[in-house]
């Protein structure tokens, strides 16, 4: 069983050969494969070259298309800088005033740079991996990316202040998303994610009036092309997660600062499954071996099972590589546990 098919047996339900392994690895990706940050988010074949190597060197069982948030950014008119070794810079946001919002448009992948790239990285994993990794593309949530085109301290002001405005420009937002989605998936994604970190500074009420609609709108799109829909919100969820579990979405990651999801497990669907949750810093960078099991079990028990092995988000560049290939041991170890159990 390859990594793709141990990936979709598992979110189906079936049982695989293993519990898949999906780490999110950005910054420590291009530093183990000695590429510099800017190249990495601005140059497809280094961006692929650099995952494609962690995938092999670390057992991952998915490569992915994320390197920072701001490509549909741009697209809006976000000015970036891009330091040579660094995360992008900004430098100006698209909307300066709430006025600036009626100049938005839906945005045509085709036209802009960053979005052409990230369709031309699927494509080179597509032609890559030849069918043995699960390939995941990535959207802006679209709270997410109305802070990535308005300063965030603004945005959140402006759910309140003028509510109006953010819907008109969240519309807009979302229609740009499923734009992007499909020529994403028709290069060959098996998955789209998407990011809508900010979520979890939201209240409940506020999550379910601007995002929970405009997010299951995006997974419906991803699921009517054929392709499974996972969705990151960085921090915690716990309030939230029964409507993000609502949205359909195949794979829900869980933050470490996110409670116990023990509770919400009669929610999931049958083909629904969580992936999470160790601390990228405190375990997963900074702790021995017995921390990244103790919490790779935990969750793994209070998910019943259902969750691939992951840190809760981004794994540090800092991290020790044997720390990341123990991480990876784990879905071997979890596995032959769950079937001793069951024996």
């Amino acid at each position: 069983m390859n990594s793709l098919e141990r990936s979709v047996t598992f979110i189906e339900g079936s049982v695989p050969d293993r519990i898949p392994f999906h780490p999110i690895l950005m910054r420590f990706a291009a530093l183990h494969a000695g590429v510099r940050y800017r190249d990495f988010c601005i140059n497809p074949a280094k961006k692929c070259m650099a995952n494609i190597r962690c995938a092999a060197d670390f057992g991952s069982d998915w490569v992915n298309t994320m390197s920072d948030p701001w490509a549909e950014a741009e697209a809006f008119g976000t000015v970036l800088f891009y330091p040579e070794d660094d995360l992008p810079k900004v430098e100006q946001y698209a909307i300066k005033d709430i006025a600036d919002i009626d100049r938005l448009e839906v945005l045509r992948p085709g036209d802009h740079k960053r979005m052409r790239a990230r369709v031309e990285e699927t494509d080179i994993y597509r032609r890559e991996t030849a069918g043995n990794l699960l390939i995941c593309g990535w959207v802006e949530g679209p709270l997410a990316a109305y802070c990535d085109i308005r300063d965030i301290n603004m945005a959140m002001t402006d759910l309140y202040e003028y509510p109006e405005k953010v819907h008109k420009a969240l519309d807009i937002i979302t229609e740009s998303a499923l734009t992007f989605i499909t020529p994403q998936i028709m290069a060959g994604a098996h998955c789209i994610g998407i990011g809508d970190s900010v979520c979890s500074l939201i209240s409940p009420e506020l999550y379910h009036e601007f995002c929970f609609n405009r997010e299951k709108q995006i997974v419906d799109h991803i699921h009517s092309l054929g392709a499974y829909a996972k969705i990151h919100i960085c921090g915690n969820i716990s309030a939230i997660l029964h409507e993000v579990i609502m949205t359909g979405a195949d794979i829900i990651d869980i933050d470490h600062r996110t409670g116990p999801v023990t509770d919400v497990l009669k929610l999931l669907g049958p083909k629904q499954v969580f992936s999470g949750k160790s601390d990228p810093v405190s375990v997963v960078q900074d702790g021995n071996r017995e921390m990244i099991r103790n919490s790779c079990r935990e969750f793994f028990g209070e998910a019943g099972g259902r969750a691939i092995i992951s840190a809760g988000c981004e794994v540090p560049p800092g991290t020790p590589a044997e720390n990341l290939r123990f991480l990876a041991s784990m879905s071997e170890e979890l596995f032959t546990e769950a079937g001793k159990d069951k024996g």
